[in-house]
């Protein structure tokens, strides 16, 4: 071996008296039932001797693979969505992955005018069923908060018991009109709330906002300023829920003595608010979504999972 070069596998096997796939076998893990516990020795002894070190890069070219995952978020500001990649970051960075996020839609063509060709595998929480259709190629794919019916394995939380939660909630309160501020969305996880609330509660109020506290105020205020206004208003988010809040305070009701207000996702913002709202197990969806990528890139089976949410009721409802 040349002075000041840097040992290659085959330097190892000619030390060990081997083959390259041996040594590529050993190191990697992969020898067991394959080769010795004495020739797998043999080998690990001249790597060490030699100072060798695998080039995950090379290694990776060889592959075809670039051991990057994709994770597609509607907004990369949302509190949920940094929530769901804490999550899968860890269970990548452990597996030997890194995790880069993608904003969609980025450009009018969406996201996978090309980035795909870069990646292994892909993420892709809370989107249209219709959002994949502009792929230049299929990769592996996990969808978080996403139709359970659609084209690839899902992890989400039971958005019918959680809407179950909320309606027991308000009508163990008293309520009886109770209104819907829906997130102005055509997604899955918003169509099901949507569709679980109008099969509890007959005669449903419902008005529709993009999610922004300024879009929910706007809304929240014809809600609110009609003559049989609801007395509780669901929102299909705590920004939304903020927004509703805001439109309250405008009309001089009191949140909860005159209006009851409920979220989804428990951000901070839920806190600092006092309100009652749907706590979602966002961290750990981004877990499992990304150990079920795992097994798929292995060609293993990812069967969808159900995650339960949780209800955690403050000061933003009461008896009406």
């Amino acid at each position: 071996m040349p002075a000041n070069s840097r040992p290659t596998s085959k330097d190892v096997a000619a030390a060990a008296g081997v083959s390259q796939s041996t040594v590529s076998m050993v190191l990697s893990g992969k020898w067991p039932g394959r080769v010795s516990e004495s020739t797998a020795q043999t080998v690990r002894e001249a790597a060490q001797r030699l100072g060798y070190r695998p080039n995950p890069a090379a290694r990776n070219l060889r592959l075809g693979r670039t051991r990057t995952i994709m994770l597609v978020v509607p907004a990369i500001t949302a509190p949920f969505f940094a929530a769901v990649y804490t999550g899968a970051a860890r269970v990548a960075v452990e597996n030997g992955f890194s995790l880069v996020v993608f904003p969609w839609p980025l450009e009018a063509d969406g996201p996978f005018s090309g980035p795909q060709e870069a990646i292994d595998g892909m993420l892709a929480s809370s989107m249209g069923e219709h959002s994949l259709e502009g792929m230049r190629r299929p990769v592996p794919l996990v969808m978080v908060d996403s139709d359970p019916a659609g084209p690839a394995p899902t992890v989400n939380f039971d958005v019918a018991a959680a809407v179950g939660d909320i309606v027991s909630h308000l009508r163990g309160l008293g309520h009886t009109r109770i209104g819907h501020l829906a997130a102005d969305i055509n997604v899955w996880t918003f169509r099901s709330r949507a569709l679980g609330l109008a099969d509890r509660v007959p005669g449903l109020v419902t008005g529709r906002a993009a999610i922004s506290i300024a879009a929910g105020f706007e809304t929240a205020m014809a809600l609110l300023s009609s003559p049989d206004r609801p007395t509780a208003l669901v929102c299909d988010d705590d920004t939304l829920a903020a927004g509703a809040h805001k439109a309250a305070r405008h009309l001089g009701l009191d949140v909860p003595g005159d209006v009851s207000i409920t979220g989804f996702d428990d951000l901070y913002l839920a806190e600092a608010l006092e309100l009652t709202t749907v706590r979602l197990p966002a961290e750990r969806m981004g877990e499992l979504a990304m150990t079920h990528l795992l097994a798929v890139l292995e060609g293993r089976p990812a069967e969808p999972v159900v995650l339960p949410a949780e209800l955690v009721v403050r000061r933003s409802t009461g008896a009406p």
